[in-house]
This record gives C-alpha cells, structure tokens and sequence, in this order.
C-alpha cells in the first residue's frame, strides 16, 4: 500500500466519473435537474480537490522517485498494466487539475444555461482524462489519457462555445488528434523493442541514437500541436476564442500544460541524445514563439486572442526552459507552467467577467471600467502584473531562472527570452490601460455591476496562490528539486556514456 494507505490516486482518478453517473440518473423539472447537476459537479470536484491536498501533504520531496504508486494487470499479455504513481515532475500539476476544475464550475454557474447537465458531466470526465494522464506510468494508459482529454473538451467549445464553435472544435481536435497518431506508432515502436509499454522500465532499456531520432520526432510531433509551439500554434486563438469561459480557464491552465510534461516525461530521460540533437531546433522555435507570437498579440483587438496569443509566448519559455537540461531551466519551466496555469486561467475568468455582462470580447468595446468595478479592476491589475512577471507575483520566478539557465546555453537565446518579456509587458499594459481606464463614454456600461460574491469567490484561491508564489517560490520549488535533479543527472549519464560509446 502507498504512503496515502488506501489508492489515492485512482479515487483522485476516478471518482469525478462517479459523480457524472450520478447527474446522469438525474429526471425531473430542467430547472431542478439543472441545479442538481450543478451541485453534484461542485461538491465531487470539492471533494476530490481534498483528497489531491492529502497528496500534497503526504509527498516526500526529498525521494526523486515515484510516489503513490498503484499497480494492477490489466493486458499482462501484452506487457501492459495499470500503473499509475507521482513524481516532483507531475504531482503540482494534478492539484491545479483538482483546483481549476470547482472554480470552473462555480464560474460557469450562471453563464451555462443550456444542457447544464451535459456540461457539468463533461468538465467531470474532463477532470479524470487531465488527472489521469499526469498519474500514468504506463504509455498504453497515458495515450488513453491524453487522448480521451480531447473529447471532453471538443464537445465544452462545439456545444457550448460562440458563434463560430463548431468550426473552432474541430480545427481544435483534428490539429491534436493528428499529431497523437504519430505518437501512438512510436509507443508502438518501443513495446515491439521492449517488450513492455511500463514506463520506469523504458526508462532502462537503452535505445540506439539512430531510432532516438525518429521517436523524438514523432513525439515532437504531438507535443509541440499541445504546447503549442511556434508554427503548430494557429488551432489555439480560435479555441479559445470561441471556446466559454471555463473551457478557455482549463485549456490555458491544464492542457497546454500536457505537451511540455511530456518533452519532460518521455522526449529527456527516453531519447537524451535526440533531444540533445534537436535543443538547437527547439531554442529557435521558442525564441520566435516569444518574440512573434508577442507582436501578434499587440495587433490585437479581441481579449480572448490577445491572451492567447500570450499563452504561446509565455508556453515558448517554458519549452526553451526545458532544453536547456540543467535544474534551473527544468526548474524554471515546471514553475512556469505551473504559474501560468494559475494568471492564464485567472485572465480568463476576469475576460469572462466582463463578457457576462456586455457579451463582447472586443477591447475597443470598453474603457473606464475600473469606475465602475473597482475590485475588478484590482484584481484584473494584480493577475495583469503577474503575467508581465512583476517581482513579487507568480509569474516572475519562473522566467528569471529559465532566462539565466538559457544564458549558461547562449547569451543570444536568453535575450530573445528577454525581449520578448518586454513585448510581454507591452501587450498586458495595453489591454489593461484600454479595458480599464480613460473615459467612460458608453451608456450601457455605467450601469455595469462590480464583481459577486461568487466571482470573488472564484478568484480568492488564485489570488492568494499568485502572490505566494512570487514571495515564497521555494515553496513549490521544493517539490520539483529531487525529481529535476536525478532526471539531469541520468540525462547527462546517457550523453557521457553515448559519448564513450562512440569514441
């Protein structure tokens, strides 16, 4: 039995499908299967957010292995099973799952209005697909995972969405799908070497550098469409565009997240060679990622495109981050990710705020909204000045160390990084200046109300965990420190020995 003593995190895994069978069996008035729906949602992510702070507090950040460990036959035939455990690498990110998730049901809670009962079923098994995937140590059971968190999502933009959703889902899905199907044959690949789909055992079968490369790629394949990197990016404005306010909260703060955990993952400790071979290629597409990506977002005249198009830019740094195989940059990026899933998502809900009362996503559509709103516009300011990496907030510390750990790579990389933090502030001021200042001439928004209980409530968490993360980052550094450590290591042991190997 794991340190939990009971299997915590198939509950974490599995229970939101408990509570969507349940709204399932739910008849009656639509108003009153409506509101039980709702309820049921809310209190089941309730509840497993709980059982995901038992994970936190009974991590070992001190052991670099896995933690929590499960593990069960399923097709022992074929060399696959059930296993599931946590690292430093993944553990944070099944809390901000856990967290995202009742936050955006109680944002949704007066917005969704049409088949309430399909969405909250949806966001449930959204919850287990996202859970899931950062638990498996199985390949066979992560693709399901990564895989099954598409179709969830596809249905909250295509159903729920704006007018040009159906158009926006698809692109959304066969974008990500196409990409995983190359991944799929590369899983493939190493089950006919090995034997086995296990993932710690992969990490010891040694693969030759030759077949390194075009596993790397057909990963890269799959992984750069999630991040999104630079030019595999153009599904992710319209799908956030489009896409309601709590799917653009989890397809910012969770899902863009899947493809830099699995560079981390899967492309460093299986393919060190390849992904040494290719770091050069990835500092260019995060360099132009930050910088490009950047500018576009200045040209822009819709909120939900202009943070988007921030989502890729700040996503660049985490992958440059990444490639730069030493703890600061790994360190660096897991904060990143981590922090930009909290002030992404937390933009969004301030979008969403403001688009629940105007229906209106164009910035030229307001002006001088913190009259009227003053704690909106508090708080739409302090998430503002976390995603600029304001010191003291939480989007500081992780650029600053992936910046430093890229100059000890190339100075010309970290100042690309650097600039493009500059453009990053540009583009935030802007949007802030124009949505919250000047003059209020249009009628229809004196009227405006400030912020509800409930949406206070909704931002309370991601406030408080914003600022703590920029006083006190060695708070959440502390759980990637084993983990990155002994995963730098064995990267720069696979490169010395290949290195001897060839000599």
């Amino acid at each position: 039995m794991n340190a939990a003593g009971f299997p915590l995190l198939t509950l974490l895994t599995f229970l939101p499908l408990v509570g969507a069978a349940f709204i399932l069996t739910q008849r009656g008035e639509e108003e009153v299967v409506a509101s039980n729906a709702r309820w049921t949602a809310l209190w089941t992510s309730l509840i497993v957010f709980g059982l995901s702070l038992i994970l936190w507090f009974k991590f070992d950040k001190a052991d670099a292995g896995f933690q929590f460990v499960e593990q069960l036959d399923w097709l022992a035939e074929f060399g696959v099973t059930y296993h599931v455990g946590v690292d430093g690498i993944s553990v944070l990110f099944i809390l901000l799952s856990t967290l995202l998730t009742p936050l955006c049901i109680l944002a949704s809670w007066d917005s969704i209005r049409m088949r309430v009962r399909e969405y909250m079923v949806a966001f449930l098994v959204l919850e287990t697909m996202m859970v899931g995937m950062f638990c498996a140590l199985d390949f066979v059971v992560f693709y399901v995972f990564f895989e099954g968190v598409l179709i969830p999502m596809f249905l909250i933009i295509g159903v729920w969405g704006h007018s040009r959703r159906v158009y926006a889902s698809f692109k959304f899905f066969l974008y990500t799908f196409l990409g995983s199907v190359l991944m799929l044959l590369a899983i493939l690949l190493l089950w006919f070497r090995a034997g086995t789909t296990d993932i710690p055992a992969l990490f010891d079968h040694a693969i030759p550098p030759s077949l390194q490369t075009w596993i790397f790629l057909a990963f890269f394949a799959s992984f750069a469409v999630k991040v999104p990197m630079w030019p595999f990016h153009t599904w992710l404005p319209d799908a956030h565009v489009e896409a309601p306010t709590a799917g653009s909260v989890i397809l910012a703060g969770v899902l863009l997240k899947m493809g830099a955990y699995g560079f981390l993952r899967f492309s460093l400790p299986l393919l060190p060679q390849a992904s040494a071979d290719f770091a050069p290629f990835i500092y260019v597409l995060s360099v132009v990622a930050v910088v490009y990506t950047s500018l576009v977002a200045l040209a822009q005249e819709n909120m939900k495109k202009l943070i988007a198009y921030s989502s890729v830019a700040h996503m660049g740094i985490v992958t440059l981050g990444i490639f730069t195989f030493n703890v600061q940059g790994l360190s660096g990026a897991l904060f990143q990710m981590l922090s930009h899933g909290i002030v992404s998502g937390a933009l969004f809900l301030c979008v969403g705020v403001l688009y629940d009362r105007v229906h209106s996503l164009e910035i030229a559509r307001y002006g001088g909204v913190a009259k009227i709103m003053p704690a909106y516009a508090v708080v739409f300011m302090l998430f503002t000045m976390a995603s600029v990496a304001l010191p003291g907030l939480a989007g500081f510390p992780g650029e600053l160390l992936v910046i430093v750990a890229a100059w000890k790579v190339n100075p010309w990389v970290a100042f690309g990084a650097a600039f493009g933090m500059i453009l990053g502030a540009a583009y935030m001021l802007f949007l802030y200046r124009r949505v919250a200042f000047g003059k209020l001439t249009k009628q229809d928004l004196m009227g405006l109300l400030d912020m509800s209980a409930r949406e206070k409530l909704v931002f309370a968490p991601l406030i408080i965990l914003t600022i703590w993360m920029g006083v006190a980052p060695q708070s959440f550094l502390s759980f990637f420190q084993a983990s990155v450590t002994a995963l730098v290591a064995r990267h720069e042991a696979a490169l010395g020995a290949a290195r001897l190997a060839g000599m």
